[in-house]
């Protein structure tokens, strides 16, 4: 096939793939690339749902020594029906657990990056996953600092755009990060939608490239 370039899929050994780095296009600029802070976003994943899961627990526990007590006068399979409906009752434990077990494997491949062209979130506990929202899908930029956060000196950015919805957690700055990604997101979608070329004279328009400077 003429014009076929055959070593467009060729692997580049030296790249790692599962860094933010290696998913960038051509002439893409990073202009700010980072992480949560590790302590708030630990802190948080054990306490978001510790007291559902303590009062969960404690209610189920309940119910559970009492079956225990009784087990000897119980038919064996009522015994096995109950056991599996309290595995699945029990539930919120099991998810909160989780969380806590994972939390420093979530926070290791967790990074997020702004660039030029869009927002870029590394994520993942086994492998690693990418999720890209482009400046021109996003419909609103909010910040969100609860107890936690506002001890630790961190907020979430919530994303919300024509693919969806993300969070980025537990972000050091957060309120001048929110800032210059709502400036960002507006001066892009801007120039998205009215291109230079459709502006009057006297309109200069917005920044079309963004630089870290």
């Amino acid at each position: 096939m003429s014009g076929l370039n055959e070593n467009f899929f060729k692997i580049d050994e030296t790249k790692d793939y599962r860094e933010i780095g290696s998913i960038l296009a051509e002439g893409e600029q990073v202009l700010w690339q980072g992480k949560p802070k590790r302590s708030a976003f630990i802190l948080n994943r054990i306490l978001t749902m510790l007291p559902i899961a303590l009062l969960w627990l404690a209610f189920d526990s309940g119910f559970i020594v009492m079956l225990c007590l009784m087990g000897a006068s119980m038919p064996t399979p009522i015994v096995i029906v109950l056991c599996v409906f309290f595995a699945f009752h029990l539930l919120p434990v099991w998810i909160w657990i989780s969380h806590v077990v994972t939390a420093n494997r979530q926070h290791k491949n967790l990074e997020y990056a702004f660039t030029d062209k869009r927002i870029i979130i590394k994520s993942g506990i086994i492998g690693i996953d990418f999720k890209n929202i482009y400046y021109a899908d996003i419909g609103s930029v909010n910040l969100k600092v609860g107890i936690i956060d506002r001890l630790c000196k961190v907020g979430d950015i919530y994303i919300k755009s024509r693919g969806g919805a993300a969070v980025l957690y537990d972000l050091e700055n957060c309120y001048f990060l929110v800032n210059k990604l709502q400036e960002i997101a507006l001066d892009l979608k801007t120039d998205t939608y009215f291109p230079n070329d459709l502006r009057p004279e006297g309109n200069k328009g917005h920044r079309t490239k963004y630089t870290k400077e």
